[in-house]
């Protein structure tokens, strides 16, 4: 009989006594003991396991735990050494999981009472003989009201004062520990943030006489530079580490066991196509948990993964992103692979300027897999390293598809409007609906933190693209920025069926100086469509060219005007209302 399907379990003394389904992973223990490592950081996607795997590691050292069965049967029990270690040494266990607020007052109060609770819990040491007096005041002054000073020693004042206690150095383990840096830096407070919790780490990590181990988990490695400066005695595991590479996620044969246990063996390639595609190091064929373990109990494919959690900061990067950017991503929806630089220590303040932190947060989050990876020379004695990125898998596929169709919800009906007045060849419309859309999307495709008018009807119109690849892609075949004739288009619309009409567009910002009216940059774009002869792609495709539609789309602030190459000449007169 098939063992039942427990959602959201995150206690692994939960998980092991209701008996639910689970996949062995205990023998982490025994790879990280056995490392030697002082302290180590291991970064994975989220749903990856990492807080069950944290709940694991306590409830087998901790002196809270001495004694315990939960771990009879399981694979670290069959090693004897490591029955003698169960239950041995005094265990901090902290998560900043719940760290996701708007301001860094609220943050550094949450961080601060996560502390305290841990000072609570082991109140019994402020009591007797153990403490000096001046010591048992700061115990007792260990508040969400202490000075930075004060509290960012916290964590290695109690790990002293649990090596006193128990006559044992402590192992110290810190779940999530990025997620406030991440809300930090959407929410515009991440240059307060990162000095509070840089002293923190540093004072408990860096030469804490009083620590044995240390296990950090996260899912991006933040620049030493920002928050681990000094902190030169830490293991760092990343997506491109094969260590560890199946202690987290569920290989390909420990899913196909539990479809096989669930009378499910027919799915094995539904599943294998949905859910396969994670890679750490060299180790492939890596399953999302939160994804398999959905599965099984809803018996029927879904978005599981991609809809645990808010994809703000990843939707904000594409949507604010410069032309560059939302060209690659169009790749990537297309299907196609990429080749970026990778810096796997995320600058995160670096994200709005710099694309190769960009798509290094989507890897480490678990959105982009490397397909391939080389070294490319530069010049004598220098290189630089390449790799071959592509969408992980078509859940997540799906998931930023439905990203970029948020992007216009908030304008859904004049968008869905212009896409069926452009199908139906209806100018006048397609001007109505054009203009009501830009109004409301041009401020929400702008740069951020330094928008320009100018630079707006650009980053819009790849957004646009984009949008229009998610709506249309059944029927047409989208790219941009494509050579063809004897320049580069900006957006064509190839048809799947060579009998349906194909689309060209080009984009035009009106220059004053030369173009009194709108109407005169929607002439200097058709004639480009024309002079450049972007249509011979198209008719090279078998499209013949009376079946081709060429549109010129003149912008001024958010003011946009639609023109069309008649079929005599690329001149256009009819004025949008």
């Amino acid at each position: 009989m098939a063992r039942t399907v427990g959602i959201g379990i995150q206690d692994f003394e939960k998980m092991i006594t209701r008996r639910v389904f689970y996949v062995d992973k205990t023998m982490f223990i025994k790879e990280w003991w056995e490392s030697m490592d002082d302290v180590t950081l291991i970064t994975r996607p989220r749903r990856f396991g990492k807080t069950l795997t944290m709940s694991m590691v306590e409830q087998f050292f901790s002196v809270d735990h001495a004694g315990s069965l939960l771990f009879e049967g399981l694979n670290i029990w069959r090693e004897e050494v490591y029955r003698s270690l169960q239950g041995t040494y005094p265990v901090i266990s902290l998560s900043f999981a719940d760290v996701k607020d708007t301001s860094y007052e609220e943050a550094r109060i949450k961080i601060c009472q996560t502390i305290v609770d841990l000072y609570n819990k082991y109140a019994f040491l402020a009591k007797g003989d153990l403490l000096e007096e001046n010591e048992k005041e700061y115990y007792r002054r260990v508040s969400i009201d202490m000075r930075d000073s004060e509290i960012t020693v916290s964590l290695r004042r109690i790990s002293d004062y649990l090596c006193r206690y128990y006559g044992k150095k402590v192992i110290i383990l810190l779940d999530e520990y990025d997620t406030p840096m991440q809300e930090a830096y959407i929410d515009g407070y991440w240059e307060e943030l990162l000095v509070f919790i840089r002293s923190i780490l540093n004072a408990t990590f860096k030469g804490n006489p009083y620590l044995e181990r240390a296990i950090l988990t996260g899912i991006t490695r933040v620049s030493k530079e920002s928050i681990f400066s000094d902190l030169n005695n830490m293991k760092v595991v990343t997506t491109t580490s094969s260590l560890y590479g199946d202690s987290f996620g569920f290989t390909e044969e420990e899913v196909f066991e539990a479809l096989d246990e669930y009378a499910l063996s027919d799915k094995k390639e539904e599943v294998k196509e949905w859910y396969d595609g994670f890679i750490f190091g060299s180790i492939k064929d890596i399953y999302n948990p939160w994804s398999i373990i959905n599965y099984l109990s809803e018996r029927r494919v879904g978005t599981y993964w991609a809809n645990t959690s808010s994809n703000s900061l990843i939707g904000k990067l594409i949507r604010r992103g410069g032309k560059q950017i939302k060209e690659t991503f169009r790749q990537l929806l297309a299907g196609e692979s990429i080749e970026a630089e990778i810096e796997e220590q995320i600058v995160y303040n670096q994200l709005d300027l710099d694309e190769t932190a960009v798509w290094s947060l989507f890897l480490a989050s678990g959105y982009l897999k490397v397909k391939n990876y080389r070294m490319q020379q530069l010049g004598y004695m220098e290189w630089k390293e390449l790799y071959e990125l592509e969408i992980t898998n078509f859940e997540t596929m799906i998931m930023f598809r439905s990203i970029v169709r948020g992007w216009f919800s908030s304008s859904a009906s004049s968008y869905n409007d212009f896409i069926k007045a452009l199908l139906n060849d209806d100018l006048k419309a397609m001007n109505v609906y054009m203009n009501r859309v830009s109004k409301v999307m041009f401020s929400y495709f702008d740069s951020g933190n330094r928008p320009s008018e100018e630079s707006e009807p650009e980053r819009f119109y790849h957004g646009f693209v984009l949008g229009l690849m998610v709506t249309l892609e059944n029927r047409y075949i989208i790219t941009s920025n494509r050579e063809s004739g004897f320049g580069r288009y900006d957006v064509l619309l190839e048809p799947r069926d060579v009998h349906d009409f194909g689309i060209i567009m080009e984009f035009k910002v009106q220059d004053p100086e030369d173009e009194t009216e709108l109407a005169d940059t929607v002439d200097v774009a058709l004639l480009q469509i024309e002079e450049k002869q972007y249509a011979s792609m198209l008719e090279a495709k078998g499209v013949s060219e009376d079946r081709i539609r060429k549109y010129g789309f003149a912008f001024c602030g958010k003011k946009v005007l639609i023109g069309k190459a008649l079929a005599e000449s690329c001149s256009f007169r009819e004025s949008h209302s």
